[in-house]
Order: C-alpha cells, then sequence, then structure tokens
C-alpha cells in the first residue's frame, strides 16, 4: 500500500475533535445531497447515497441529520435546497507531488480565493485545470481491517472472484481497488463473509507515485489536511508517497 493511501487510513484512525465534528457533518450532508441531486433520494436504488449515507453512519452522524439532508436534497422538507457547484481544483506541493480537489460550494470566487491562498501559505501552488487530473482515475475503494494475513489471503480471493481489479494488504490493512460500478459487488461479496468494511467510496487513484521524504513530505501532509479543512473542499488527493517514518512522526504530532 503506497503512502498516499496511507495517509487516508491515519486520517481515519486519528478520528474528529468535537471542534471539527460540525464541519465534519456539513461535508457528509453535501455528499449526500450531491448523490441525490445526481441519482435521487432512494438508497436502494441509488449505490452513491448508500455509500453517503454508511460514511455519515460511520462517522457517528445522527439518522436525523442524514434522513434531514435526504428530504432537504430532494425537496421535501419545504426548504430550498442548497444551489451547490460541484467543481474540481487542482495544483502542485511542495517537492512536486499532484494535489487534487473535489470541491461543493455557492461561491466559486470565495472558494478560489481560499485554496489558492491556503496553498501558497502551503509551500504549494494552485494549477490550471488538467494540468494533473490526467494523472488520477476514478475507482471504488474498500478497506478491510485484519492482522490476519491468511484471512487477508482469503478476502483477497474472494475479492478477485467478485471481479476486483487490485489489491494491496500491508499493515494490518487490505485495500481492494474495483471499477466504481462493481463496488457494491464486491462489498457484498466481503460483507457476506462477516467481516467489517472499515471504508468504501468512490476515490481518485493516481496512476503514478511520486516519492516524498523530510521537510517536502511533512508539508505537503499539512498541507493536505489545510485544504480539506476548507469548508469547501470535500476531498483532497495526492500522487505523494509518503515514507512509513514521515506518516508516523507526523501522526505523532498532528
Amino acid at each position: 500500500m503506497s503512502g498516499h493511501s496511507k495517509w487516508s487510513t491515519i486520517k481515519r484512525a486519528k478520528g474528529v475533535n468535537d471542534v471539527k465534528r460540525g464541519a465534519l457533518f456539513t461535508k457528509l450532508s453535501r455528499d449526500i445531497a450531491l448523490a441525490v441531486q445526481q441519482g435521487g433520494g432512494d438508497a436502494d436504488m441509488n449505490f452513491r447515497l448508500r455509500l453517503a449515507v454508511d460514511k455519515a453512519r460511520s462517522n457517528n452522524m445522527p439518522m436525523d441529520n442524514i434522513s434531514r439532508a435526504i428530504k432537504r436534497a430532494s425537496g421535501q422538507s419545504g426548504e430550498g435546497a442548497e444551489a451547490l457547484q460541484e467543481v474540481i481544483y487542482e495544483g502542485y506541493g511542495p517537492g512536486g507531488g499532484a494535489i487534487l480537489l473535489q470541491v461543493l460550494t455557492d461561491n466559486r470566487n470565495r472558494t478560489a480565493s481560499d485554496v489558492r491562498s491556503t496553498f501558497s501559505k502551503g509551500g504549494g501552488n494552485l494549477g490550471e485545470t488538467g494540468c494533473v487530473a490526467w494523472n488520477f482515475e476514478t475507482k471504488g475503494v474498500l478497506t478491510v481491517e485484519t492482522d490476519d494475513a491468511e484471512r487477508a489471503e482469503e478476502l483477497s480471493m474472494i475479492a478477485i472472484e467478485s471481479e476486483a481489479e487490485d489489491i494491496k494488504y500491508e499493515d494490518g490493512i487490505l485495500e481492494v481497488h474495483t471499477t466504481p460500478e462493481n463496488l457494491p459487488a464486491v462489498q457484498k461479496a466481503l460483507a457476506a463473509e462477516g467481516v467489517t468494511i472499515a471504508s468504501s467510496d468512490i476515490s481518485l487513484v493516481p496512476k503514478t507515485t511520486i516519492a516524498l521524504d523530510g521537510k517536502p513530505a511533512e508539508q505537503t501532509l499539512r498541507l493536505l489536511d489545510n485544504l480539506e479543512d476548507l469548508a469547501d473542499v470535500q476531498k483532497a488527493f495526492t500522487n505523494a508517497d509518503f515514507p512509513p517514518e514521515v506518516l508516523e512522526q507526523y501522526q505523532a504530532i498532528s
């Protein structure tokens, strides 16, 4: 498993504190709203909505909040749905790692200014449209946590039989890549084995990575966190590959 994947795992392990939880719930609500806009408010018929709901529940978002987000996006609550635009921003971090942001915003000028400023303060720079997007492809990404290598091998075979495209196992984490369309089938097959799915999402996975070490690696990790702290940024992706010792040190001080 490469460093960019471990960075995501560290963020899940860290969780969020009470101060940030309100901001997280807002982003989760926006994920739900976008899924409803794209595929309707029935989670049984809209897998992206089901993913968004599962992610919200795994982050302890109350069911009342989830239901309210679905009803509002569906126009059932009597409230006006938030007018959000989905935007992609691209740039580079310290050391040259590519960074791609998925953004939902109701004010593109404000968001662009915030993103540009954060890149600049973090030692990176905001790039032109298309400058790094070519290096990312949309994949279904599913993770299972297990320290049993034999069990991980069994689950890998089940995932392969369900037409998973790529499987990696390292440091007790089994990471499975699929096509977005096949993610439900792989998730269902693994869940049938009684395992707990740690995460399941549609993600942007880099085709090639760049190894970072020392100060550039630490600066890039900090920049990624600062970008994700922006209210309009839903997700940040990178092709930077971080060495284990840098990730462990960053986790300890964050």
